[in-house]
């Protein structure tokens, strides 16, 4: 997660705390801000449940009416959300599927929250009546994620349920309205990117606090659109529109906080172009973004999955590679195998990744980014990433370092970046 609100405007955002390791950043009650970011308990994005009441062409783990899983019960998810607690987990975020639809919900949010954990749902908002934003504000939910892909038809195209964009605005304003914080979360592909300046236009017109623009990850239906990603030219002129959205909103004085999600690369991008703007402020993004470490301690360090089916993954992509099964073992056993393969690999990536990626004079910032994109791509979690849209001039990739990766057989077919 990059924060362009932090990172290019040097605004204070919630989160740095934990992000970037600064205290003072509106770090929670009993939040323990780390030294590094490498001892970071993980933030666990569970898909509580498989129902949801929308179609979205994009659903990572293809949910929907009518899917098969293996609902876990209520007292189990008790036990685990008390396992989460004693591991020290800095957040859960309750997710699906639509979270909404599952009947105990906020009984699970109330048992987490006596467990000292701090919660967060991930919802499409479309279910959020006042009645239901007021017992998200009640039940001491720290934020609402809601899912936001276009304005109007577009939304609505991506979500498969016509009327899904009214909504789910509709659910920002319940949310808004009781006090609720709450923010946008969308992916940018070839159907909206367009549409960013409508969007802006939308946040600054209705106040959105918070908004993430997530890249593109095919998994799930999200392969079915895989052809839509993004070019890497394109990745590049989208986040040109969005660092400079961004400016405009801090000069005008308009508090929205901006990131980007799933691409560390963008930090990288977001720090060149600092250098030739500003370069001392440059200099400070460096520390900051080494600090974090991009990839580094992402998936399977700062952060986890456990699906509807009570298996556990590195992140909530990976949903074709399992770690665990909390029906077996509690997830705190799980997580903290040290012989685990793919766990091991990912807690040490500066000996596993290859390619490009692993010469590249940034990779302390970057870590290599998403390992699942490049699994997913390559069918092999250390290849470089496919999603990196920088040059190889830019990352520092000369004649002989090339020579190095075909001698080694390290070269590897990046999609069309046209």
């Amino acid at each position: 997660m990059i924060n362009i609100s932090k990172l290019y405007c040097d605004e204070v955002t919630p989160g740095d705390w934990l992000r970037y390791g600064e205290k003072g950043s509106g770090e929670w009650a009993g939040g323990v801000v780390p030294k590094s970011a490498s001892e970071r308990r993980p933030i666990v994005v569970w898909n509580i449940t498989r129902q949801c009441n929308l179609k979205c062409v994009h659903c990572y783990n293809d949910s929907g009416v009518g899917k098969e899983f293996n609902d876990i019960t209520t007292d189990k998810a008790k036990s685990v959300l008390d396992d989460l607690a004693q591991l020290g987990v800095p957040s859960v975020l309750f997710s699906g599927g639509e979270p909404l639809m599952r009947p105990d919900l906020f009984e699970l949010i109330q048992h987490a929250g006596r467990a000292g954990l701090r919660t967060v749902i991930s919802t499409n908002g479309t279910l959020i009546t006042a009645d239901t934003a007021k017992r998200i504000k009640d039940g001491g939910v720290s934020y609402v994620g809601i899912s936001l892909d276009g304005v109007g038809d577009i939304n609505d195209k991506f979500r498969g349920v016509n009327g899904a964009f009214e909504r789910a605005v509709e659910g920002i304003r319940n949310c808004m309205a009781v006090g609720a914080r709450v923010g946008l979360r969308l992916t940018l592909t070839r159907r909206n990117v367009q549409d960013l300046e409508r969007l802006f236009d939308f946040f600054e017109a209705d106040s959105i606090e918070r908004a993430c623009f997530y890249h593109l990850v095919p998994s799930g239906r999200g392969a079915g659109i895989a052809s839509e990603d993004l070019s890497h030219s394109e990745s590049r002129a989208a986040i040109e529109t969005i660092l400079a959205k961004t400016r405009y909103f801090k000069d005008v004085g308009r508090k929205t906080d901006i990131l980007t999600v799933d691409n560390h690369v963008d930090g990288v991008y977001l720090y060149l172009k600092l250098l030739k703007e500003n370069p001392a402020r440059a200099e400070k993004v460096w520390k900051l973004l080494t600090w974090n470490g991009g990839g580094l301690y992402s998936s399977g360090v700062g952060i986890g999955c456990i699906d509807f089916n009570g298996k556990v993954h590195p992140d909530q992509f990976w949903q074709h590679y399992e770690l665990g099964d909390i029906h077996d073992k509690p997830f705190s056993e799980i997580w903290t195998d040290a012989n685990e393969p793919l766990l091991k690999g990912l807690r040490n990536r500066r000996t596993y990744v290859k390619g490009r990626c692993r010469l590249c004079k940034f990779f302390d910032a970057c870590g290599g980014s998403l390992r699942v994109r490049a699994d997913l791509h390559f069918g092999d979690p250390w290849a470089p990433e496919p999603a990196c849209y920088l040059t190889d001039e830019e990352i520092g990739l000369d004649a002989e370092k090339q020579a190095e990766l075909t001698r080694l057989g390290e070269v590897f077919q990046f999609p069309d970046t046209a």
